[in-house]
């Protein structure tokens, strides 16, 4: 990959065009302003996250405003749930920031209310550099041919495992196991090493999306679920008789541990999420853990794509062009890969991706990881949520887990999501 990522740049470095964004000579460089003043002006940032990446973050506008001094970024830094509250503020008043951290799921739904900015415009006026993504992800923030985010990153779906207990019980996935094998792999666990294989199915939206799209459907369509009612009764009754049989872990344990993970809380050998999360394991547990294949219907298709958290900019901007040079510069400049590694998971151009090498065997573990789907050609095109999916992912988890704590049978909880959802996705 970083063989072909070399020889892609060079080959733009000939052109010289598109690779003066990423060197930062683009119009601000040369005293261009979206206010067509020349003077300085101050940009809005906003994201979420942990305070490591707010440090992160602070540490690469640093680098930014030293480079173009003409300049200023005044940020804003909230939890998650916080962060989109007084998002959804802003943007109902006409006033979000210049720039904000986004994600798939919300970009249909602020595209449908005039809030995002198509920066397709500003990569023609050489403001922003869509050369050197890799696995194709310059194109993950695309929707309807417009570009509405620019990715900072990159994971995938994975199964984590306690990699001594998977060990112990002798069983060794492969790319290419089978929903037989691991549903083998899980009793094996259970019964050679007296505990649940995996954390339980009943809430990861993410894994469903992959088992659906192995069967040529997904959890969302372009405009609502992509899945019936009857799909979702199989795939809840089968977790509810994983838990019966001990396969999967007790649901309320699970529940009691929160936030720490059923699988550092060795409640579980092993759960699905994304691959990035891993250093959450490390940090939480005292095992030695590892990232395992997601398993396949017919030992070849895994349905698997790479997810991105996403750079995205205001339609109401008053500078544009310094917006896009911005999100250029903390999406290409290498010092900032450097600073960030992989905490928005894999870094998304070649430029960051190359500038840092991981010393840890966790990141190293990550990016092998990626790199093996690229390698064996696994990785298909993500589908775009639809406007309302932000809910619909929200109400998933949350009656999931009102069946897995016995709150409601599995008949119940399939009628109460395709109602809460039909309402979400016809606002």
């Amino acid at each position: 990959m970083r063989k072909n990522a070399n020889i892609d740049r060079r080959s733009l470095l000939k052109i010289g065009g598109g690779s003066l964004a990423a060197l930062g000579l683009t119009a601000a460089g040369c005293g261009g302003s979206g206010s067509g003043s020349g003077g300085p002006v101050t940009i809005r940032y906003a994201w979420w996250g942990s305070e490591d990446r707010a440090q992160r973050i602070n540490q690469s506008i640093r680098l930014f405003e030293k480079k173009f001094p003409k300049i200023k970024v005044k940020t804003d830094f909230q939890p998650y749930l916080d962060f989109w509250k007084k998002f959804n503020t802003q943007a109902s008043g006409g006033n979000p920031p210049d720039v904000f951290q986004n994600a798939i799921g919300f970009l249909r739904k602020y595209d449908a209310k005039n809030v995002l900015l198509d920066l397709h415009a500003q990569a023609g006026a050489g403001n922003l550099d869509l050369g050197n993504f890799r696995a194709g992800l310059e194109k993950f923030g695309e929707v309807d041919g417009r570009l509405l985010g620019v990715p900072v990153g990159s994971n995938s779906m994975a199964f984590v495992i306690d990699k001594p207990v998977f060990e112990k019980a002798g069983i060794a996935p492969e790319m290419g196991w089978t929903w037989d094998d691991f549903d083998a792999a899980l009793r094996g666990i259970r019964q050679t090493q007296k505990m649940a294989g995996d954390s339980g199915m009943y809430g990861v939206m993410y894994a469903y999306d992959l088992y659906l799209r192995q069967q040529g459907k997904a959890f969302f369509s372009g405009k609502g679920l992509g899945f019936t009612e009857a799909d979702l009764t199989a795939w809840w009754t089968k977790a509810s008789a994983g838990v019966r049989s001990g396969i999967f872990a007790d649901p309320k344990k699970v529940a009691q541990v929160k936030p720490k993970s059923a699988v550092s809380a060795k409640l579980a050998a092993g759960e699905f999420t994304w691959d990035n999360f891993i250093v959450r394991y490390t940090s939480e547990g005292q095992s030695d853990y590892g990232l395992a294949p997601i398993p396949t219907t017919d030992g070849k298709r895994t349905g698997q794509y790479l997810g991105s958290l996403m750079l995205s900019a205001s339609k109401r901007t008053k500078h544009p062009a310094e917006a896009a040079q911005f999100i250029n510069f903390m999406v290409h400049d290498p010092e900032v890969g450097r600073i960030m590694g992989y905490d928005r998971g894999v870094l998304a151009t070649t430029e960051q991706y190359d500038a840092f090498q991981p010393t840890d065997a966790i990141n190293k573990q990550i990016a092998a990881y990626e790199k093996q789907l690229v390698d064996a050609r696994v990785l298909e095109p993500i589908t775009v949520h639809p406007a309302g999916s932000d809910i619909a992912e929200a109400a998933f988890l949350r009656v999931a887990e009102e069946l897995a704590l016995g709150r409601r049978s599995v008949d119940e909880a399939v009628e109460m999501y395709f109602t809460e959802t039909k309402t979400a996705f016809s606002a």
